[in-house]
């Protein structure tokens, strides 16, 4: 009887992909795409028993939350953004130190008076009394918006999905606000956006996940702490005191 293979899951491409892979071969992990680049399946020549799927970010978020897969590398920002409790249903079993990005709230620069999510609650107040009209805010992390503004007790608002430039969408009157992700702050500058001063929703970074929802035999057990040892390996103090040395 073959036995099942503990699946990982990968980002499909960019420079995340090309992280991923540089970070596994450093630990001697060789990562091959045996059918071409075009093929969505990996393997790893050291493991096995281990198959690679290459994935989109997001999708592997998703694959995490349904136990499709049983380790996965995505940012916690898409964790978030598949389900409200998502990220009740991973775990994090090392953060990778990139894919580092903010998910903030971002206004028009011209609105001097707003400053905090307090403020923009006044404004969609105002907004909703004076014109009979939703405060519009685009973006592409829909539970993450919602999640975010309720806490904040904002409810005078509507969502328009974004599947394109986020932070262009107020400058073509597609939206009043934006909920986004940035690294560095500058393409928000460059719309004639700034952050509220308590607009920071989630400071992201991508991780290694283990799904929870993924049933793990003994062998694959054993595998994801080989996996893990090899890619993080301890602290020589945390390695000595759990040795008694």
């Amino acid at each position: 009887m073959t036995k099942k293979p503990l699946i990982l899951a990968i980002p499909s491409k960019g420079r995340m992909q090309e992280q991923v892979k540089e970070l596994f071969a450093n630990a001697g992990l060789t990562i091959t795409h045996e059918k071409g680049s075009r093929n969505y399946t990996a393997s790893i020549a050291q493991l096995p028993n281990v198959e690679v799927a290459l994935l989109s970010a997001s999708d592997i978020a998703s694959a995490l939350y349904a136990g499709q897969v049983h380790l996965g590398i995505t940012g916690e920002d898409l964790i978030h953004e598949t389900h409200p409790q998502a990220i009740h249903a991973v775990k994090s079993l090392k953060s990778l130190g990139v894919g580092k990005a903010d998910v903030v709230v971002a206004i028009p620069r011209l609105w001097l008076d707003v400053q905090t999510m307090a403020d923009l609650d006044e404004v969609a107040i105002i907004m909703r009394q004076k014109t009979g009209q939703r405060l519009r805010v685009a973006t592409k992390y829909i539970h993450i918006t919602r999640g975010f503004f309720a806490k904040h007790t904002l409810v005078d608002y509507r969502i328009v999905e974004s599947h394109g430039a986020t932070e262009g969408a107020p400058a073509r009157g597609q939206a009043d606000v934006i909920v986004d992700i940035t690294s560095t702050g500058a393409t928000l500058v460059a719309n004639g956006l700034r952050i509220l001063d308590d607009g920071v929703i989630l400071k992201s970074e991508a991780h290694m996940w283990q799904s929870l929802n993924a049933k793990l035999s003994t062998e694959m057990a054993q595998t994801v702490q080989k996996i893990t040892t090899q890619l993080f390996p301890l602290p020589l103090r945390e390695r000595e005191e759990r040795s008694g040395g």
